[in-house]
């Protein structure tokens, strides 16, 4: 895919989280890793990206073509992609089976059948189905989050867009989730992802979108920005992760 932004802006009242913010992929890059420190803009970018948020000025362009920026036109782009958050957001009354077919048949507008058998193939695949009856509070986070996952791509989504999908999880969980992601990869998944996991994205991403203070700072391939980041924000951003590990 190739992924473009020019000169995005969107702001929170007086603070401005996207400050005319421009960047390009490659033509075939496949996972996108949106890196920067806390507040940089990453996870407002990649909600324009996917349509869940509308910018105030700009554009976005996903493989020469683009995105709408009405309201109603853009809910279709969103209903194209699938989104995992950081906090899960699945619901807290239904099953994990059915947290996957709801989706299907009530926007999707599959029937009942499809939408369950998509829903065990899903949770086959990541590892859960054993689970697919219990409620998310019975879930560990690692679970959940695998769990939000296989809800995401039920729909078969063009963009899978991931917003620090590891950061309430500890160390093991941590690595659960980040297989997963990693095999999508593999398996030709298009993916955007929002991260401060440095070691995970250098193993998978192939494109690097560098933000700060709302400003992309460096758009390149993730080999040249992990060998040689070109600015000293990326430098210091780099060598202040990996310096207690």
């Amino acid at each position: 895919m190739k992924l473009e932004g020019h000169r995005l802006t969107k702001s929170y009242g007086a603070f401005r989280a996207l400050d005319a913010a421009s960047f390009s992929t490659g033509d075939e890059a496949r996972v996108v890793a949106l890196l920067g420190p806390s507040g940089g803009g990453k996870s407002t970018l990649l909600r324009v990206l996917g349509g869940l948020l509308l910018p105030e000025s700009g554009e976005v362009r996903l493989d020469g073509e683009a995105l709408p920026h009405e309201p109603a036109a853009a809910l279709a782009t969103l209903r194209c992609n699938g989104f995992v958050f950081q906090g899960y957001n699945l619901f807290a009354h239904l099953s994990l089976q059915e947290n996957i077919a709801l989706p299907l048949r009530e926007v999707h507008g599959l029937a009942v059948v499809e939408a369950e058998a998509r829903a065990c193939e899903l949770l086959e695949r990541l590892g859960l189905v054993d689970h697919r009856h219990k409620r998310p509070a019975e879930l560990s986070g690692g679970q959940q989050q695998r769990g939000a996952i296989a809800r995401a791509l039920a729909p078969r989504p063009r963009l899978l867009l991931l917003d620090e999908p590891t950061s309430a999880l500890d160390p093991v969980m941590t690595g659960e989730v980040l297989d997963v992601v990693r095999e999508l990869a593999e398996q030709g998944q298009q993916i955007v992802l929002a991260t401060h996991e440095i070691s995970f994205a250098r193993r998978v991403a192939d494109w690097v979108v560098f933000l700060a203070g709302g400003r992309v700072l460096e758009s390149c391939e993730a080999p040249a920005f992990f060998q040689a980041p070109a600015t000293a924000a990326a430098r210091e951003y780099l060598g202040g992760l990996s310096k207690y590990r």
